[in-house]
């Protein structure tokens, strides 16, 4: 694995952890279909399916990983969705939503980890 999917793997792991200590429940982790992508977490809350994006970036002059969900991005994360629920057993009762998870990692100290809820 080169340092970039090392880096994606480390934040998602605190992401799993973050999104485990809110109540909610990690169903999968980079989860594929086909030639549409992966999502990076599939999770429930409550009954609500949340298809998760991850993105973790080093602090300094990259984009913030906030910015990443543009119209491109929300629309394959809702095929992705859809997908999911194509292949398992159907639409949950409360709906999908789709979260980020933004893992900053500083030169020093602690990862910046923050989770938004419905980003698209």
């Amino acid at each position: 694995m080169n340092a970039t999917g090392a880096l994606g793997r480390y934040g998602e792991g605190l992401a799993a952890r973050l999104l485990t200590a809110a109540g909610m429940r990690v169903l999968a982790r980079n989860w594929r279909c086909g030639r549409t992508g992966e999502i990076d977490i599939v999770a429930m809350d409550a009954d609500t399916l949340v298809v998760c994006e991850v993105k973790t970036r080093r602090a300094g002059g990259f984009q913030h990983p906030m910015a990443a969900i543009t119209p491109v991005k929300a629309d394959r994360l809702r095929r992705l969705a859809a997908c999911w629920i194509e292949r398992s057993s159907g639409p949950p009762p409360g709906g999908v939503r789709i979260d980020l998870v933004g893992v900053v990692l500083p030169g020093r100290g602690s990862p910046e980890v923050e989770h938004v809820r419905g980003v698209a």
